[in-house]
């Protein structure tokens, strides 16, 4: 099911907004089974050449999405969180294409690291057009690997924003 028209996806920098992100991420998974607690979610929000989108329906934050535009990896998808009550309704897919269309604009590939435990994540971004492309043993947490991912339309040499050179 698709979300009806009453979401909007927005850009913040309010750590308000911040605050309540990094609570949704806190109670759910993958982050629970990572031990990432609320001040360790909260960190995510920290550094350069982000940028933070949240997916509102009314007034509600029901998800959102950080990006990162700048270095080697500009237009990897650092974190995409939906909220237990708006999971499965589409609202993740709804991310995925607004990050797509936005880091298309940067750069040719779109990079996303997704937990190997986290099945239903794995599924989506698949069937969105992702393909693996490596493993990260023990990056989060020792015992645990994350699958890097990439969905591409081109190499990076002679890529100007969505067009080649």
């Amino acid at each position: 099911m698709m979300p009806d028209n009453k979401f909007s996806i927005n850009p913040t920098t309010d750590v308000k907004d911040f605050a309540v992100c990094a609570s949704m991420m806190s109670v759910t998974d993958p982050w629970i089974t990572l031990d990432m607690d609320y001040n360790q979610c909260l960190k995510a929000f920290e550094g350069s050449s982000k940028e933070i989108y949240i997916i509102q329906v009314t007034n509600e934050i029901a998800g959102f999405v950080i990006i990162q535009t700048g270095g080697t990896f500009a237009g990897y998808i650092q974190t995409i969180c939906i909220s237990e009550k708006y999971r499965g309704k589409g609202f993740g897919r709804k991310l995925l294409q607004f990050c797509e269309e936005r880091i298309l604009r940067i750069s040719p590939n779109v990079f996303i690291c997704v937990s190997s435990f986290n099945k239903g994540a794995i599924k989506l971004y698949y069937d969105f057009g992702f393909k693996l492309v490596g493993e990260l043993d023990n990056f989060v947490k020792k015992g645990f690997h994350e699958l890097l991912l990439r969905k591409t339309v081109g190499p990076r040499v002679g890529y100007k924003g969505g067009k080649r050179a």
